[in-house]
């Protein structure tokens, strides 16, 4: 049964939260963190890409990267930017964007439970990001990224955080993209028992974003461990920082894939080659916007068209079965020559929060072709995850993105 435990954060002083909480660091670029730090100099993001403040010949990954980080951290602590709770507590954290609310809890999850499948993945991770967030993570005695989980609804939980959300929050800012974020301490220790508990009856928690902040945290802790043999298992490098969601509360957004070629074929050659899998909708003037699982939006030559996956393309395998993969073993793979969508130069993914406009643009500027997709749903990636398997690359998009620097676990306590 999962492990959820309280614990003492170190948090944004009362009212700087807004200055320091930022987006996290995988959503820059090098140029683009540098940029944002010159103008936000107060931002986590100083601290989660130390390399925006270092001359442009330091590499992104040398020694010096990580020291500076540390040393920045530890700076914000000493000067009181950052203040610790004096006691082990749950933390409900809300966004609301576009009209939608979620509220999850903030809390710290066991290294075990990851090892063990209680908490569950559904994708591969890469070496040098896991070795760069190892580091960062290692050197700064520091979690400072949540790790976005996700959990089957569950009626104690709902009722403490709807108790909760009655009372005035400790922070209520608005963040990058017109997201507010409004944070409440837990620290009663009914409250707090009634949370455990209740996560420790659940026996499936799952990874909805962060998967490489997860899997560096754990080595971390695997790490301290073996420097440390004679640990109880009760120290903080066993643990590491998450906000969990109940699956009712979550939304994914669609990821699209642009092709930069058509691979030296005409538009008429390409509708020949999906016809035995698709049904096919030219749009005269719309984008073809899909509205069900099976749909395919496809910009190509300036038009839009509808394909419709026909019945013997789908699967009842939890990989199989979903759009993505169809998408890439019908289309991608076949038609356009797309391999490994991993490795090959010519495709881009782009998250749906950009809009279609983006999508045509790029499409129209490489003379290639886009493919606008139904979202996965968060029962897709339960069901790949229960099955052990893994899902294709870049298959969800979730938004909003979970801030960093609003709370850190530190591996000191």
């Amino acid at each position: 049964m999962a492990k959820i435990t309280p614990f003492r954060a170190f948090r944004p002083a009362r009212g700087l939260e807004a200055e320091i909480a930022a987006l996290p660091y995988d959503v820059y670029s090098r140029e683009e963190a540098r940029e944002y730090v010159a103008e936000h100099p107060n931002s986590f993001l100083a601290i989660d890409r130390a390399e925006s403040g270092l001359p442009a010949e330091v590499g992104t990954y040398d020694d010096a990267v990580y020291e500076r980080a540390k040393q920045l951290l530890e700076q914000k602590m000493r000067d009181g930017s950052f203040v610790q709770d004096s006691e082990d507590c749950y933390y409900l954290y809300e966004q609301t964007w576009q009209g939608r609310s979620q509220t999850g809890i903030a809390a710290c999850a066991s290294i075990d439970d990851y090892l063990q499948g209680i908490i569950k993945k559904h994708e591969n991770t890469v070496e040098a990001k896991e070795q760069d967030r190892i580091r960062h993570v290692d050197i700064c005695n520091a979690q400072t990224g949540p790790i976005f989980l996700a959990y089957r609804g569950n009626a104690d939980i709902d009722a403490v955080i709807q108790q909760f959300k009655k009372e005035t929050p400790v922070c209520d800012f608005v963040s990058e993209g017109e997201v507010r974020n409004r944070v409440w301490v837990i620290r009663a220790e009914e409250e707090v028992s009634r949370i455990r508990d209740a996560f420790a009856s659940i026996d499936r928690i799952y990874i909805a974003d962060g998967h490489h902040r997860a899997a560096s945290a754990v080595k971390v802790g695997l790490k301290r461990r073996s420097e440390q043999p004679d640990y109880t298992g009760n120290e903080e490098f066993n643990r590491f920082l998450c906000v969990l969601f109940p699956e009712n509360e979550l939304k994914i957004l669609d990821y699209n894939r642009v092709v930069k070629d058509l691979c030296g074929l005409s538009r008429a050659e390409i509708l020949e080659k999906l016809r035995p899998n698709f049904n096919i909708m030219p749009y005269r003037r719309n984008i073809a916007v899909p509205s069900a699982k099976g749909e395919i939006g496809m910009y190509l030559d300036h038009s839009w068209f509808l394909l419709t996956a026909k019945n013997h393309v789908k699967s009842g395998d939890a990989v199989k079965g979903l759009d993505v993969s169809i998408l890439q073993d019908r289309v991608l793979g076949p038609v356009f020559g797309i391999a490994d969508p991993r490795t090959d130069a010519r495709i881009e993914f782009v998250g749906g929060i950009r809009g279609t406009k983006e999508l045509m643009q790029r499409a129209d500027a490489s003379e290639g072709a886009a493919f606008l997709m139904y979202p996965t749903s968060i029962r897709e990636l339960f069901a790949v995850a229960d099955a052990g398997k893994l899902m294709p690359p870049k298959s969800t998009w979730f938004e909003p993105k979970l801030l960093s620097g609003l709370f850190i676990h530190s591996l000191e306590g």
